[in-house]
C-alpha cells in the first residue's frame, strides 16, 4: 500500500515505483536521491519535451555505468 492512500490496495491510484530495475543492474541506495530528482522534474513539467529529452539523457548517462545483464 501507498502510505496515507485511502483507496483499496487492489484499486490503482497514485504512482508506485519499485527499485528492481536499477538494483538488478547494480545501482544502490546512493543513486536514489538523483533518480527521485529526475522523476520529480518530469512530473512537475510533464509537457516540456525539451526537459524530458534532457532528463532522458541524464538517465542514460547515469545508467551507462550499470549495464543490463546479457542473457
Amino acid at each position: 500500500m501507498v502510505p496515507l492512500d485511502s483507496r483499496n490496495p487492489f484499486q490503482t491510484s497514485g504512482l508506485r515505483i519499485g527499485t528492481p530495475a536499477i538494483t538488478t543492474r547494480g545501482a544502490k541506495e546512493d543513486k536514489m536521491p538523483a533518480i527521485v530528482d529526475l522523476i520529480d522534474r518530469v512530473i512537475n513539467d510533464f509537457e516540456n519535451e525539451s526537459l524530458i529529452a534532457s532528463v532522458k539523457a541524464e538517465v542514460n548517462q547515469m545508467m551507462s555505468a550499470f549495464p543490463l545483464f546479457a542473457y
